[in-house]
């Protein structure tokens, strides 16, 4: 359980990002969010595949 601070940090951060933006803006926030994970996400496959080589 010592990764539940992320978890309340992450948790606080969207009710209060969800308070302060409109929601649209809180779509385009959510889908650009999503976009930077998937292309981290690819970089570090990309990474681990370059090492196997």
């Amino acid at each position: 359980m010592t990764n539940c601070s992320n978890l309340y940090f992450l948790s606080t951060l969207a009710c209060q990002l969800a308070d302060c933006l409109s929601k649209d803006d809180l779509s385009v926030l959510a889908t650009e969010l999503t976009t930077l994970g998937d292309m981290l996400a690819v970089l570090l496959a990309k990474q681990a595949a370059c090492e196997k080589e």
